[in-house]
């Protein structure tokens, strides 16, 4: 498996992707946002449309796409009495109903989208691996150096705003790196299976750690090894790469539910 070039690329590839989705899902699962996850990935192919329609990057017009949706959804949440989710379910289904007519406009578009609903980490070359890598570690960093402000505002965003932290913009930013982390995963489970990796991994972490910083490792740590294992059962039973990832998400979760009530019995 690892002599051949392609699947380097795929496992380098489903590592930091789930090390990324690892890390930006903790917060996904402490603020309840997994919906925003589904909305915002669902929305971009509405981007991924527009570029296999005009002949440009459907990776770069989905992650305009995206972030463009995430900052309306955050510009109208705080301009209307609407809640989050009814927002995003305006703005999610708009999205990718536009996508889906854009595509039928051209028949020859429409085999490609289905390589980015459910992901092509096969197909991944080179340049879009190192471009993933530099995103994925870019997103990675301002997490970091946001982290306290980001854990502050999920406990009390009031309190927070008390002490001076810009909440609204701080919320704003995690709906962009949300945006981006979704567009970096199309191409390992795509659009429609990237919710797998956002939120399974730290929800598993979630009944094994104690503190937080230990979630947020253990789900970067769940996130890779999703993405390896099924990546090998995928290359081993000749199964579609993205949905085995997605899928051992799910089974690590499962195992470890009646394993984790054992052990707090």
């Amino acid at each position: 498996m690892l002599e051949l070039a392609f699947m380097q690329r795929a496992l380098v590839a489903a590592v930091g992707v789930g090390v990324v989705c690892g890390g930006l899902g903790f917060f996904v699962v402490l603020r309840g946002l997994a919906f925003a996850g589904v909305g915002i990935s669902h929305a971009a192919i509405g981007g991924i449309a527009i570029g296999l329609l005009l002949d440009v990057s459907p990776e770069w017009s989905g992650a305009v796409f995206a972030i463009a949706t995430a900052l309306a959804i955050a510009w109208t949440r705080r301009r209307s009495q609407l809640s989050q989710d009814t927002v995003i379910g305006v703005f999610f289904t708009g999205a990718m109903a536009l996508g889906l007519v854009l595509v039928s406009l051209r028949r020859s578009a429409q085999q490609d989208l289905f390589g980015y609903l459910f992901g092509n980490v096969l197909a991944i070359s080179s340049i879009e691996l190192l471009a993933l890598l530099g995103l994925g570690g870019a997103v990675l960093i301002i997490l970091a150096l946001t982290f306290r402000e980001h854990l502050f505002i999920a406990f009390d965003d009031e309190i927070a705003s008390a002490y001076g932290h810009p909440v609204a913009k701080l919320e704003v930013l995690l709906l962009v790196l949300l945006a981006i982390t979704v567009v970096l995963g199309v191409r390992l489970v795509g659009v429609l299976l990237i919710e797998a990796l956002l939120v399974v991994p730290a929800a598993t972490a979630a009944l094994w750690a104690r503190d937080y910083r230990g979630q947020v490792t253990l789900a970067m740590g769940l996130g890779a090894t999703s993405g390896v294992a099924g990546l090998v059962f995928a290359y081993q039973l000749d199964l579609a790469a993205g949905a085995s990832i997605a899928l051992a998400t799910v089974v690590l979760f499962l195992i470890s539910l009646p394993l984790q009530r054992s052990g707090s019995d």
